[in-house]
Parts: C-alpha cells; structure tokens; sequence
C-alpha cells in the first residue's frame, strides 16, 4: 500500500506543493541507528552511570506489550533508550532539506512511544512499523521503499542493517551500529548528515550511492543476488 505523507507541517511554512515533491524522502531505521535500548530489568547499572558519566543522552521508557500478566492484563515493559550523540541536531538540520519518514521492523507498542519520547518536534511526517515490512525468500522485516514513494531517485534508507533494504540495493545508506559504549560517536553529524546533503542536491541519488557503498556488489558477495530487485 502506498504510503501518503503529511505535508502540513511543511505548508504551514509556507511551501508550495511543487516544492515539497522535489524534497528526498529519507528513509530512517531507529533501533541501533538512531538509539539503542535495552530492557532495563536486564541492563547493568553501571552502564547508565558510565552513559551519564560521558554525557549520552538516554530516558526511560513504559510500553504496553502484546504479552498478558497471568491475570490477564497488559503486560508493562520498561527499557533504557541511549541516544545517539547529535540525534535532535540531526534531526533538525535534515528537516530543512528533506522530508522525514521513520520505519522500523520494531513492533508499534515499543516503537511509537519511543519515539513520542525522543521526537516531541514531531520531525518524522510518517511513521512505518514490523507490519509495514514484508517477507522475502533471502531475509524477513524488509523494507520495500517502493511502499513509500514510486520516484526511487528522490529516496534513501538510512540503516545499520543492510539487508533491511535488499529490494533496492542502489537506495540505502548502511550505518555503523550504535551502542552506548561509543559516546563520542560521531556518525549522525560528521559522516551521514554531509552525505545526505550532498543527495538532497542530486536528481538521482543512486549512482552517487552505488560509486560510494558498492551495495548490490555487497549483496552478491553474500550469496543475494540483489540484481534482481533492481530497476
């Protein structure tokens, strides 16, 4: 199903419609690319106190499960959310050039109150869950981009996992990993914010990706033979 984007925010700005279609979609993964969570019940105390102790950035966070207490209740689970350093600049600086779609393979009950909690700016114009994801003979939880625009020059997925985006190899940007053992993490701002400016900048955006990542060469080596999902 395709997805239609809430420009509102972005008209209310003052931007004509003609404008917003030649905006790049950016695709954006959350879980080890954005933040990393750990159930806290599970997670040492002393990485909360070394997060803080470096300056990360980190909240707690209630979510209602799809699992039931034995009395039959909603079961509660709590987690420890690290940010990525430089995530709400990131944020801020990409949605001045580019519109902002998050999609995870996370289930809504965990992901939708994460990110009320780190996006209050509400930056993100739509937000795709696991059921948004499909199946395919290589890899579950894909992320077909096609579901959200049909202009596949105008779009990038940003994501630590590469075979998140197999189905479009030429489109995805694949991110080192992030955990709170790296506070000084430099990825968002240094390295993936340049990159995707210099997208924002291009009428297509894959050769650009291709020469930089090799990605449906990547595919190949690991026994994916990406170039059937292709255009």
């Amino acid at each position: 199903m395709f997805v239609e984007l809430d420009n509102q925010c972005f008209l209310q700005q003052g931007l004509t419609a003609d404008f917003l279609r030649c905006w790049m979609q950016v695709v954006l993964d959350l879980d080890d690319t954005l933040v990393c969570a750990y159930e806290t019940s599970s997670m040492p105390t002393i990485m909360r106190t070394q997060a803080t102790e470096a300056g990360l950035k980190w909240f707690e966070l209630e979510c209602v499960s799809s699992d039931k207490e034995y009395d039959g209740k909603p079961k509660i689970n709590y987690f420890t959310v690290f940010e990525r350093p430089g995530l709400h600049e990131f944020l801020k600086q990409l949605s001045e050039f580019a519109n902002l779609v998050l999609f995870t393979a996370g289930l809504e009950g965990y992901a939708r109150p994460l990110v009320d909690k780190m996006d209050p700016e509400n930056w993100f114009s739509h937000r795709l869950y696991r059921p948004s994801t499909i199946s395919t003979e290589f890899r579950e939880h894909v992320k077909d981009l096609s579901s959200i625009s049909t202009d596949l020059c105008r779009i990038v997925i940003v994501d630590n996992n590469p075979f998140s985006f197999l189905l479009q190899p030429l489109n995805g940007i694949p991110c080192i990993p992030f955990s709170p053992g790296q506070p000084h993490d430099e990825q968002l701002l240094e390295v993936i914010l340049p990159l995707l400016k210099h997208l924002s900048e291009q009428k297509d955006v894959r050769p650009v990706l291709h020469e930089r990542f090799q990605m449906p060469e990547w595919f190949q080596n690991h026994g994916i033979p990406a170039y059937r999902f292709m255009d």
